[in-house]
């Protein structure tokens, strides 16, 4: 059996309508969580947050060029604040990764578009200016994460259907190393130069991995089919999603060699951690059981330091991936 990775830019066509930005805040897993709605629609994701509390997005399922993926960022505090982000001429853009930069207004972020042509290209926003970042091995392109120094992370997909990842940095692209050189998504990068995200190993088993300079670790759940690693924060901490053996999905948080799983707390669909931030403060999405996309962000539950910088308001990617078996016979 082969396998590759497909990314969906939506999971269902949703209309849009009005509805309220916030629900009330429910504890779960250790956790403060707050739902987050988009004010004219019931399709959101939340996928990155750095450590000001502002979060990256995106809403609008794009399964219809009606309701096409649109990218924003928000600050939560006594009222949700959405400031809209495309890229320029794009079709469609997804917002997926933010950093911390020097002020809560003076981030960098990446994530991809769609172009008049159907093309997906990664990008960046730092400092207010928008760049394309394509692999020039590649003609299928998306950014995920990017820490402090704008390196970014993500993957390119060649001519053979197969996804490599990468990082970014001042129009230089890396390839992973190793095992991680095919069949891999980077999705996430610190301040260390530590990356994150996943990949197909030999035997078929989808993999979370930790790659330190040259050293490559493999992460998966105790007892999962399948672990998706989306999000690094600086303090080593890893926020994703695996499979257990009865095919549920669950969220999860690794930090310091401890596995948590992470379920939803509005008590619907299964849960997408997508982000995660020097806090440990996560954010995400679930699908509720008539299969609308709902954000959230949570805090953990334990007394800051004081120094610390908690989000105001919180609760629980867009980052919805899936992986797709084909036998070796269907491709040459």
């Amino acid at each position: 059996m082969k396998k590759h990775l497909v990314f969906l830019a939506a999971l269902a066509f949703l209309t849009a309508s009005a509805i309220p930005t916030l629900a009330d805040p429910m504890a779960a897993d250790g956790y403060t969580f707050t739902a987050v709605n988009y004010p004219t629609d019931v399709f959101v994701q939340l996928l990155g947050v750095d450590n000001t509390g502002t979060v990256a997005g995106y809403h609008g399922s794009g399964l219809d060029p009606a309701h096409p993926n649109q990218g924003f960022t928000l600050t939560l505090g006594p009222s949700i604040n959405f400031t809209s982000e495309n890229f320029p001429g794009s079709v469609q853009t997804q917002v997926i990764g933010i950093n911390n930069g020097s002020t809560s207004t003076n981030f960098s972020t990446d994530g991809f578009y769609i172009d008049a042509n159907g093309v997906n290209h990664g990008f960046t926003d730092i400092g207010g200016v928008f760049s394309t970042v394509d692999d020039p091995n590649g003609g299928f392109n998306q950014l995920f994460g990017i820490n402090d120094h704008n390196e970014a992370a993500g993957f390119y997909t060649d001519a053979n259907n197969v996804n490599h990842g990468y990082t970014y940095l001042n129009g230089v692209f890396t390839a992973l190393p190793g095992v991680l050189a095919n069949n891999s998504m980077a999705t996430d990068v610190n301040n260390s130069g530590m990356v994150t995200g996943f990949y197909v190993d030999g035997n078929g088993n989808t993999d979370a991995f930790l790659l330190n300079g040259a050293s490559i670790t493999t992460l998966d759940f105790p007892g999962a089919t399948a672990t998706m690693a989306f999000g690094l924060n600086n303090e080593g901490q890893i926020a994703g999603q695996y499979s257990d053996a009865n095919g549920v999905v669950h969220g999860f948080v690794y930090s310091n060699g401890v596995w948590q799983t992470i379920d939803d707390p509005f008590g619907d669909g299964p849960p997408l951690v997508n982000g995660i931030n020097d806090m440990g403060d996560i954010v995400g999405f679930y699908t509720t059981s008539t299969t609308v996309n709902v954000g959230f962000v949570g805090t953990p539950m334990t007394t800051p330091e004081p120094a610390s910088l908690m989000l105001l308001g919180t609760g629980l990617l867009g980052l919805a991936i899936v992986i797709r078996r084909k036998k070796t016979t269907a491709r040459s």
